[in-house]
This record gives structure tokens, C-alpha cells and sequence, in this order.
């Protein structure tokens, strides 16, 4: 199938893959019969890949109501990320609704909206929740954020709709409830930290911690068992190897930019964990 290159991530997410999807796409089996991401985020990997048959996933209720409303109201969510300004003040005030009943009132596209908003005018575009679940990254001061990407929005809205792609938000081990042999899985949790400075779990609320990382690998086994090819990437840390130290470990350089202190952010090592040649 030819693969339409407007599809692309609508939000940038930590952790994305768009540098590193060359060396993934060398490591994916061929003609898997369904995909599965039980970790979506930005979907740099489904949107490189396209597939017809596909499961996508993730536990944080904003960002999939965003992959919903571009599949469904994709014109009303152009129209309405129109409004926006970018301007500081404005800023504070849109971030500031999900500290108020008014978010309650929103609907599924005013949500959409306001997390594409933020996340193209915040700083660094880093998705962050505190504690309380409330967005909390600063203004980035951007001269021109292109807020309303309507040819990518479109292209994605097309995508998500002339294939059989099924959207969830749930956990991530629900989402593989009903997978079958032949399918392929494709994990991007939240990753270890590679140091206690550089532990950031605020993609969703409630952190992403060992035991997770545990009960993940633990499904891993479990779908191995089951004879279903899997593809997992983390980061480089003791923790994660000897997890792993049972499986096909591929090791690569990413740059990553998450760390507030610039002179600190650069390359680092991730891997690639799979259970097949």
C-alpha cells in the first residue's frame, strides 16, 4: 500500500520515536496480521507504518479523546482551534480549566482543542500533569506555533477512518485482551529513569513506576508464550536489562530533550527488546 506522507504526529510527546523510526522499522516482522500499541502517545510509529488493521491504546483520557474527535469531528476541531491565541495570559487561562468545574462542561472537541493548544504553545511542547492530573508546563514563548495543522489533521482524520484502526483507553494489558497469533505488538511505555533528576512520569496521572515496568515485562512473557512477536523499547538502565536479559536486545543512540536543564539533555542510550530474530 502506498503510505501517504502527511500522516504524521499531530502533537509532539515525550519519549516519540520519530528519530529513531529507521532502526525500528528495520526490526518489525513483515505483514504482521493486526498492530497493536498498547502506549500510543504521539503515534509516530503507527503513522509511519500505516497498517489496515490496528489496535491503539493509552491510559491518558485527554490524549485519546484527541485521536477520537480528529477520527470523528475533524472539521469542527480545525474550526475550533481557530480561537486560539498565543498570547501568555491566554495561555494561563485555557491551562487553568482543568483546575475549575468549567472542564466538566467541555466537550470532546473544546478538549481536543485545548490539549492541541497547549501542547503547541507550552514549553519545550512537554505534556505534563501534576499530581492532581492538571496540566502544568509553562508558555514556551514560540514566535509562530502552528496551532491549526489542518493538511495534518485532515490526513490523519482520513487515515483513521478508511482503515479498520480501533481506538482504546484503558490499560495497557486490557488493551491485548483479545489479540490473536499472527499479530505483532509494538510496547513505548513510559521509560525507566536513567537517574533519580530525570525521573518524569507526568504523561498521565498515577506515574509509570517499577512495578509497572515489572507487570509489563511479565506480559511480555505471556504474550511470548502465546507465539505473538513483540518489540519494546526503553531505556538503557541495569533495571531494564536484566528484566529483559531473556530476549534480543538492540541498543541505540536518541536524542532527548525532556530534561529542563538544557546543557543536560543530549544522547543517551535506549533499547530495543524483541522476542524473534
Amino acid at each position: 500500500m502506498q503510505k501517504n506522507k502527511l500522516i504524521a504526529p499531530f502533537l509532539k510527546w515525550v519519549g516519540g520515536k520519530r528519530q529513531i523510526i529507521p532502526t525500528i522499522s528495520q526490526l518489525i516482522p513483515k505483514n504482521p496480521s493486526n498492530y497493536y500499541e498498547p502506549f500510543i502517545g504521539g503515534g509516530a510509529l503507527l503513522f509511519h507504518l500505516q497498517p489496515s488493521e490496528a489496535v491503539v491504546n493509552d491510559c491518558n483520557t485527554e490524549l485519546i479523546t484527541v485521536y477520537e474527535v480528529i477520527r470523528d469531528n475533524v472539521e469542527e476541531l480545525i474550526e475550533d482551534l481557530k480561537k486560539h491565541n498565543n498570547e501568555e495570559s491566554y495561555f494561563y487561562r485555557i491551562r487553568a480549566i482543568d483546575r475549575t468545574d468549567g472542564y466538566k462542561n467541555l466537550s470532546k472537541i473544546e478538549i481536543a482543542s485545548r490539549v492541541i493548544f497547549l501542547n503547541k504553545t507550552c514549553y519545550n511542547g512537554l505534556y505534563r500533569v501534576n499530581s492532581s492530573g492538571e496540566f502544568n508546563s509553562p508558555f514556551g514563548k514560540y514566535k509562530n506555533p502552528n496551532i491549526v495543522n489542518e493538511i495534518t489533521l485532515r490526513a490523519v482524520s482520513k487515515y483513521l477512518n478508511s482503515n479498520n484502526i480501533k481506538i482504546l483507553n484503558q490499560d495497557f494489558e486490557e488493551a491485548l485482551t483479545d489479540i490473536e497469533k499472527g499479530s505483532f505488538v509494538y510496547f513505548d511505555p513510559p521509560y525507566d529513569p536513567i537517574s533519580k533528576s530525570s525521573n518524569f512520569t507526568g504523561y498521565s496521572h498515577g506515574g509509570f513506576n517499577e512495578e509497572e515496568q515489572i507487570r509489563l515485562r511479565n506480559l511480555c512473557n505471556k504474550i511470548d508464550n502465546q507465539g505473538i512477536d513483540f518489540l519494546l523499547s526503553n531505556s538503557a538502565t541495569p533495571f531494564i536489562l536484566e528484566l529483559y536479559k531473556d530476549y534480543n536486545i538492540t541498543f541505540v543512540k536518541a536524542n532527548r530533550s525532556i530534561n529542563s536543564v538544557a546543557n543536560k539533555r543530549g544522547e543517551i542510550d535506549e533499547v530495543l527488546i524483541r522476542n524473534y530474530d
